[in-house]
């Protein structure tokens, strides 16, 4: 169980790029890294493309106004000068922009956290995962939902064999906020994300399949998919070629198949994200608006709900135990896990410590490279008729 107590010998010195007052997702990342004062401390950023808008919210923050920079590049160059300068940075920007920033930080030796989707092509995460090994640093992409800690008990049942050979998997991922065209007119960040320029080959696909899809990955590791076919809507038509719902079909090398629904247009919705796992013995359920629980059935028996922070778990699923079983933890401890283990990650990759991390289970530039990989395959087989394409 988790008390604060450190984990690594010091916080890493950590800055943003973006994540500033207009943003949707910068308080996220603080309240993931800062949840445990002991593994980052937010010392510097670059807030906002708007300078001094950027500066004025920084020291809304409590960041010195000297380390609110204008841009990326002037606060990596200005911090590398300094003897207490920042080691780690978060990158909260569009999609568009996570390359280049990705790349000038591992030249300026920082370790670098990223939002996802990390880049557009499978080619430009193969670069970066060679620059990453030469300078020697950690990339974690945040998958802020994949720190559910009883996620890590549907891995261990699966593994374990709890639910038989595995037969489908059923992913979905849905929400109505963008139902209307006004979405993206009254939202720069909703604006941003219907542009292919900036948010890269789709949208919904991009935006938030990539978490369910890497959820899927870390319940399955032993299972790969070798064909999928999609097909994508643009429901709103301004948003075309980009698309605001996708349906797959996946088959996987074991034999198992599965299902996908993603969609921004789930008019009235609030439910988000569900995976559906069914084995051969028994099926698993885990809905991210209900992350304390694990649904779990057996068949010809009563449905079992497992509850987090009970003793009956895994050891694995209670390492990242906080506030203990019937107080209910939700999305932002999910984010704490993920930044601590991705603080643990960096600080065992300073010491060299290759061993350790070979079986360390946190989202990497590998979980990076597989939700790139998903996106291009899902706009390849939609952009060519909704056909059945080989997974590469």
């Amino acid at each position: 169980m988790l008390n604060g107590e450190r984990k690594i010998a010091r916080p890493f010195r950590w800055a943003m790029v973006g994540g500033g007052r207009t943003g949707q997702v910068g308080y996220k990342h603080r309240l993931g890294a800062l949840r445990d004062n002991t593994a980052f401390q937010l010392v510097a950023g670059a807030f906002d493309i708007d300078a001094a808008r950027g500066k004025d919210f920084g020291e809304n923050i409590g960041v010195s106004p000297e380390r609110c920079y204008s841009d990326y590049k002037t606060l990596f160059a200005e911090e590398a000068k300094r003897p207490d300068g920042i080691e780690v940075v978060s990158i909260a920007t569009p999609n568009g922009t996570h390359y280049e920033i990705c790349k000038a930080a591992l030249h300026a030796g920082l370790h670098v956290i990223c939002e996802k989707p990390l880049f557009f092509t499978t080619a430009q995460v193969q670069e970066i995962k060679s620059l990453a090994k030469e300078k020697g640093k950690i990339i974690g992409v945040t998958y802020g939902f994949s720190g559910s800690q009883i996620l890590l008990q549907a891995r261990h049942m699966i593994a374990n064999g709890d639910l038989g050979d595995i037969r489908i998997v059923n992913l979905r991922y849905s929400h109505g906020f963008s139902a209307a065209e006004s979405a993206e007119k009254y939202s720069d960040a909703a604006k941003w994300r219907v542009d292919p320029k900036i948010a890269g080959p789709s949208f919904i696909i991009g935006d938030i399949s990539t978490h369910t899809y890497y959820i899927s990955e870390l319940l399955l590791p032993h299972m790969k998919i070798e064909k999928l076919l999609c097909d994508r809507q643009s429901f709103i038509k301004s948003r075309s070629p980009l698309e605001d719902n996708a349906h797959m079909l996946m088959h996987y090398d074991n034999g198992a198949v599965g299902t996908a629904w993603f969609s921004a247009v789930d008019t009235g919705y609030m439910g988000s994200q569900t995976v559906r796992i069914v084995g051969s013995k028994a099926s698993i359920e885990f809905h991210d608006y209900n992350p304390n629980e694990l649904l779990y059935q057996v068949q010809g028996q009563p449905y079992q709900t497992l509850h987090r922070g009970m003793d009956y778990l895994d050891a694995s699923a209670l390492e990242d135990e906080r506030l203990g079983a019937l107080h209910t933890e939700g999305l932002s401890e999910s984010w704490a896990n993920i930044y601590l283990k991705f603080a643990i990650a960096m600080d065992a990759k300073n010491r060299g410590d290759e061993d350790f991390l070979k079986n360390f289970i946190y989202p990497g530039i590998d979980a990076g490279l597989e939700g790139v990989r998903w996106i291009e395959n899902c706009v390849r087989s939609a952009d060519q008729g909704a056909v059945w394409v080989d997974f590469k």
